[in-house]
């Protein structure tokens, strides 16, 4: 069990029977009575979010959640098929349930995915990954210009912004929690 002390960003908790993960959270002492933690939450099963208030000291379960190496194998119309490596148990995840990760997945890519009671949730990647250029237009020669961007198709699939000088073939380093250009590799 938790206790609203243990409250942190990215905590997963279980509420009423539901998975939680704690987005944000604020420790506040009203005019009356005792302090409160205010959070912010995303519920694991259907991805929305939703404000709970706790009374301080107040205690959460640790929801049965399981974080398990698999190795992304292929796409199946709406489903992500992945791969066990202990047991070569394949596993299907629903593209929605991955809230957009699915365009940085690249076959063979090993990944965590994050288990409910044995069902798969989310998939966890790393900060940042390296991808090949597929499509952009041509950069002009000489064209410098600080901070001027076009969009990018990276073998994925995915579209990113990046810097006039990146050109088809070349290998970018992306972050994958905000789908920025970090540099190239």
């Amino acid at each position: 069990m938790y206790s609203t002390t243990d409250f942190r960003k990215g905590l997963k908790i279980e509420v009423e029977g539901i998975p939680y993960e704690i987005v944000e959270f604020q420790h506040f002492k009203p005019g009356k009575g005792g302090a409160m933690v205010r959070t912010k939450l995303r519920n694991f099963l259907t991805g929305r979010m939703q404000d709970i208030t706790f009374r301080s000291g107040e205690k959460v379960e640790k929801p049965d959640l399981e974080v398990r190496e698999m190795q992304y194998l292929y796409r199946e119309g709406e489903d992500l098929i992945f791969m066990d490596m202990t047991s070569y148990e394949q596993l299907h995840v629903k593209e929605e349930a991955t809230d957009g990760k699915a365009g940085y997945l690249k076959e063979s890519q090993m990944v965590q995915v994050l288990l409910y009671k044995g069902e798969p949730l989310d998939i966890e990647l790393p900060p940042s990954l390296i991808f090949t250029v597929s499509d952009t237009d041509p950069g002009a020669k000489g064209d410098t210009v600080s901070n001027v961007t076009k969009p990018a198709t990276l073998e994925t699939g995915l579209v990113i912004q990046v810097p006039i000088f990146v050109n088809i073939g070349d290998k970018v380093k992306v972050d994958t929690r905000s789908g920025s250009y970090l540099g190239r590799e």
